[in-house]
């Protein structure tokens, strides 16, 4: 029974808070943008983009013009309809102010406005505008022809809705500038907004999307995305460093008013490239349309093969991942009444859509493999060769994946594993050599923290199948020392060690192992970098010494930045070749020591991105890695091609 008086169980009417207007947004902005990091800053901008891209969806806009302005502010404005001005009939304000200040306010409920849209909730452009430290809106009102503006700080109104004069423009134009006491130390990324561009003009055919940045210094940085072909073209964009097996598949088609546009098409490479969207927006977790894509190729694929005898009474049916392996495919929907599992919208949930989105990619594929038997027989085989890698891991599967910590205490032996058996507080090194694996067994905090020294370079996972990347002792190693699993069946929960931390030496060699570490990760266990476990050390360059001060330099600007300092002192430079080179002592200083280290936290913003780049650099296709070297010379210079 909770006690009485001044205990902490006391509870009254009093405690009950009411957060009126916006208030709400600006106490809990992770239910809204889904945090207040990097992800959530950019989010805002995919807020105000998603409300320009639904006027291209009914037809009303082919322009849309995104700045980061030298402030950070950010204008986007578009050639739409423009948001109502006129009093609302209900609220006796003008439309235009219940829709940037009241949550669950818009013209997405009914489907009056919009037929299809990807704002549904109301609750975005409110969003932004209770958490931006100012924000600006004009509408070029086709309706009377007349231009409009009204200022907001922090989601309060500070003017009324003004009438500017006449204008011969159309559309909406929304400036804001983030608040920096809720996002802190973050800040735009060209690359991050670009790719998101990139990927709504896919999805969006015939519109044009131009993103800005006004803030470097010599000159800004313009790019313009048009994409004619939609996500066919997304497809090719997709597969251009990797050797397609065919022509790709390509269906558009509306049944009971849902519209479905599917791309696919199978590659050389081991990887399944997926990228599902659902009214333009990337559903990140997947969902039912996702669903009903896979579905349908597994299907299809089976049927054709018994039919065609290319799998016989005897052989079992290909499984899912081996229809997968190889394969890109872009599946988009545009639903009147989609069903999202949150306000981010990163997984759809509409159990109607995995019916439509099968049956349609079924037809049409099955009409395909009939129609051209030479691909769909390099198709199978594709398959074939996947059941049979497979098949052939079966064995290493049952060494390395079945035998967790609880089912088995072997552990690589060349592990130095750490005595805290709470995985919350517990980090991995994976380091480079056994030199440095040595000097990180020496200076590290034995109650914490674990080595994993590896021999060499490890296997490029990027073009290994799994039979080969399981039979790396290196990699049996990695995955022995996690307790996870890997691929379709890494289960998180068997995490042994909460920071795992790749230790490379500071040079290319460091840099190349660290590359073939991360396409490892990226392709085999990608859980374990979303959920934010997989990190990289910075070693220092440089040690700089006099006779009563030491200082280590992490880059060559912060060495020179070091000696500027110490101008006119003795100074004694060492430059470390690696981690070898540094004694236990050093090591733990600069690079282990959680009080003083810095860490860099592996991140996947774009997924897409991150496939087409590890493809590039780790893929067969030797012309875009060249030309991607040749590009970034002066970054690589060491770096033999």
């Amino acid at each position: 029974m909770p006690k009485k008086g001044n205990d902490v169980l006391t509870y009254e009417a009093a405690d009950v808070q009411v957060l009126e207007g916006l208030e709400a947004v600006r106490r809990r902005p992770g239910m809204y943008v889904g945090g207040t990091d990097l992800r959530g800053l950019h989010h805002l901008v995919y807020e105000v983009v998603d409300n320009s891209i639904d006027e291209a969806l009914a037809g009303a806009c082919d322009e849309i013009e995104v700045v980061i302005h030298k402030d950070r502010s950010v204008t986007v404005r578009d050639n739409g309809r423009g948001i109502p001005t006129a009093p609302h009939p209900e609220k006796k304000i003008s439309t235009l102010q219940l829709v940037m200040t009241t949550l669950h306010a818009g013209a997405k409920f009914g489907g009056g406005g919009y037929k299809v849209s990807g704002g549904l909730h109301g609750v975005g452009v409110s969003a932004v505008n209770a958490l931006s430290e100012w924000l600006e809106v004009v509408v070029d009102n086709p309706r009377d022809g007349l231009r409009y503006r009204q200022r907001y700080e922090r989601g309060v109104p500070v003017t009324p809705v003004e009438t500017l004069g006449k204008t011969d423009r159309r559309g909406t134009t929304v400036t804001f500038r983030f608040d920096p006491t809720i996002f802190k130390d973050v800040d735009y990324q060209f690359d991050i907004l670009a790719q998101r561009m990139r990927e709504m003009a896919f999805v969006t055919r015939g519109v044009t999307i131009r993103l800005i940045d006004e803030r470097p210094a010599d000159f800004p940085r313009r790019m313009t995305f048009y994409f004619e072909g939609g996500v066919l073209s997304f497809v090719r964009y997709l597969n251009r460093n990797r050797e397609p097996l065919h022509p790709p598949v390509y269906v558009e088609k509306e049944v009971d008013g849902i519209g479905v546009e599917v791309a696919i098409q199978y590659t050389d490479s081991y990887t399944e490239s997926v990228y599902p969207f659902a009214n333009t927006i990337h559903t990140v977790d997947g969902g039912t349309h996702l669903t009903g894509l896979r579905a349908a190729l597994t299907r299809t694929i089976n049927d054709y093969a018994r039919k065609a005898g290319l799998l016989k009474e005897k052989d079992p049916n290909f499984s899912g991942d081996d229809v997968r392996e190889g394969l890109t495919a872009v599946v988009s929907v545009k639903h009147p009444d989609p069903q999202f599992e949150s306000q981010t919208k990163v997984k759809l949930m509409n159990a109607e859509v995995k019916a439509i989105v099968e049956s349609v990619v079924a037809e049409v594929f099955m009409e395909f493999l009939e129609r051209d038997s030479a691909s769909a027989r390099k198709i199978v085989e594709k398959c074939l060769t996947s059941s049979r890698a497979r098949a052939a891991a079966r064995q290493a599967r049952d060494l390395v994946i079945r035998k967790s910590v609880l089912e088995s205490t072997t552990l690589p032996g060349k592990l130095a594993d750490c005595s805290e058996r709470d995985p919350k507080r517990t980090e991995l090194f994976i380091v480079e050599g056994d030199s440095a694996g040595g000097s990180a067994k020496q200076g590290r905090d034995r109650h914490f923290q674990a080595i994993l020294p590896l021999r060499g370079k490890i296997l490029n996972t990027e073009r290994a199948s799994i039979n080969k990347v399981l039979s790396s002792k290196e990699i049996q190693a990695i995955i022995s020392a996690l307790g996870t699993g890997i691929g379709d069946q890494f289960n998180l929960e068997g995490l042994r060690y909460n920071r795992v931390i790749l230790m490379c030496d500071a040079d290319v060699d460091g840099a190349h192992i660290r590359t073939l570490l991360l396409t490892f990760f990226y392709r085999y266990m990608q859980p374990l970098i979303e959920e934010g476990h997989l990190y990289i050390a910075q070693p220092p360059l440089y040690r700089i010494a006099t006779s009563k001060q030491v200082f280590y330099a992490y880059s060559e600007e912060e060495k020179e930045q070091i000696l500027k300092k110490l101008d006119g002192d003795k100074v004694t430079i060492q430059r470390y070749k690696g981690l070898g080179e540094m004694n236990p002592e050093q090591l733990w200083e600069t690079t282990m020591d959680p009080a003083r280290r810095t860490l860099l936290q592996v991140t996947v913003e774009d997924a897409a991105e991150a496939d087409r780049i590890f493809t590039m650099l780790m893929g067969d296709a030797v012309l875009p890695r060249r030309r991607f070297i040749q590009t970034h010379a002066k970054e690589v210079q060491n770096l033999d091609v």
